[in-house]
């Protein structure tokens, strides 16, 4: 596909990288050389000096004869109006990232009145999977598949786990519902693992199953953890507003602490239901005054990736039972796993994920609907669901019989809303919703899972 991003800071040229590594034509437009060169300097693109809103600029772009416009600047009304810009010129599909709070209760209006094709916010994303993991405090990172039938979650293996020194199918031999371990990270490797791979302590696991069996499965591995119920957020920026009111009606306890007066003002004006305080968050003796050591989760979620890490990891020091760390800048989740920060956030991961799929989805598939995409393990191993809408050559088959390429994993299929963790027996069937974890693979459709 013919691709043209609009502002290459950290979220485009991120999405660039991606979209690179899928082989598409990118063009990026940006109106500052340096950050311009930044990108030229290290990928395969066509680079453009100028406003991605002009009607020229997006010319000498070739908006015409474009397949997608992605608008990624600081602006988001410099975003909407190169999308309508875009949209006028001839470009087929358009994005815009809007990240003002003011806009986002409009962006069903924006899309559907305005044309553009899909509204990204990688603040408000990355708010709602905090949320997830903090109902979910005995994992690393959760995500649901399947209309949250399917859970997928990450779990740090600990020394004296049940699990240690044990191969998969001793694992499931001896429990009595179905779980999946689907994805292993080791020692910086990465395994899509089979029956006989054995679990190590200080694994990386990657568990897939139903909501039910996933209950008993932490409950087998005493990771039942206390329900949150107080919270303190460090920094006032968009992430912890968004976090703030998607946390409203869990009825959790919410501190805020930021120190920019104005902006505590602002908040307490917007989150009447918060304790909003101003000052330092780096003040050990004013974080002990609000109570740190007995908070549930800190959250951490300054503008400064350095600020995040120290603050995370002097609540690790006073045994904080859950810490999430929201981090831009640092590529490798390795680095702060091994000064103990286990659950990283990066909102511009999020929002190319969510790119990600919807430009695969774009492309025509045979007989299934790309329905979620979902990276893990820094971008190296994906989850894919799709839903098989009709029979195919491939259906009915069991799957001894199918030839599946390495490093892909049939993790679940869904069928009349129960759970199916497949063995050889199984087959692939009609109406089907199906959970692929791949590596080395980007697939678009489920038919590319075979030889």
């Amino acid at each position: 596909m013919k691709i043209i991003i609009v502002g290459v800071g950290k979220v485009g040229k991120t999405i660039a990288f991606n979209l690179l590594k899928e082989n598409h034509d990118i063009i990026v437009i940006d109106n500052d050389l340096d950050v311009l060169n930044d990108v030229l300097n290290v990928y395969d693109v066509k680079g453009i000096l100028g406003n991605g809103a002009s009607y020229e600029v997006l010319k000498e772009a070739q908006a015409e004869n474009s397949d997608l416009l992605i608008a990624l600047t600081s602006s988001d009304e410099l975003n909407i109006l190169s999308c309508l810009i875009g949209k006028k010129i001839g470009v087929k599909h358009t994005i815009a990232r809007v990240r003002n709070p003011e806009y986002s209760g409009q962006v069903g209006m924006i899309s559907n009145e305005l044309g553009i094709s899909l509204i990204v916010n990688p603040e408000l994303e990355a708010a709602k999977e905090i949320s997830r993991i903090l109902r979910s405090p005995g994992s690393q990172k959760i995500e649901s598949f399947a209309s949250g039938v399917v859970d997928f979650v990450e779990i740090k293996v600990d020394d004296n786990s049940l699990l240690v020194n044990k191969n998969l199918m001793e694992i499931r031999k001896e429990l009595d519902f179905n779980i999946l371990i689907c994805a292993v990270e080791r020692d910086e490797e990465v395994y899509i693992p089979k029956g006989d791979f054995v679990i190590k302590e200080r694994d990386r696991i990657f568990v897939i199953a139903s909501n039910k069996d996933l209950f008993r499965f932490f409950k087998k591995l005493n990771l039942v953890k206390s329900k949150v119920k107080s919270v303190m957020i460090i920094g006032g920026s968009k992430v912890s507003y968004y976090l703030a009111n998607e946390l409203k009606d869990l009825h959790y306890l919410v501190k805020i602490i930021d120190r920019d007066e104005d902006r505590c003002k602002e908040l307490s004006e917007l989150l009447p239901y918060v304790d909003i305080i101003h000052g330092e968050s780096s003040d050990q003796e004013l974080l002990h005054e609000e109570g740190i050591e007995n908070v549930d989760a800190l959250v951490s979620l300054t503008g400064f990736d350095e600020e995040n890490i120290i603050i995370s990891l002097y609540a690790s020091i006073l045994k904080v039972p859950k810490i999430i760390t929201k981090v831009n800048r640092y590529t490798s989740s390795n680095i702060l796993e091994s000064i103990g920060l286990n659950t990283i956030i990066t909102p511009k991961d999020i929002i190319a994920n969510q790119i990600i799929f919807y430009v695969r989805s774009l492309q025509e598939a045979k007989s299934t609907n790309f329905i979620t995409l979902y990276k893990f393990l820094d971008n190296q191993v994906e989850a894919s669901e799709f839903y098989l809408s009709e029979e195919t050559e491939y259906t009915s088959i069991p799957f001894k019989d199918l030839k599946l390429k390495k490093n892909v994993l049939v993790a679940c299929i869904v069928r009349n809303n129960k759970v199916i963790v497949p063995s050889g027996n199984d087959t692939l069937e009609e109406k089907d919703t199906v959970v692929i974890i791949s590596k080395d693979y980007y697939l678009r459709d489920l038919e590319d899972i075979l030889e």
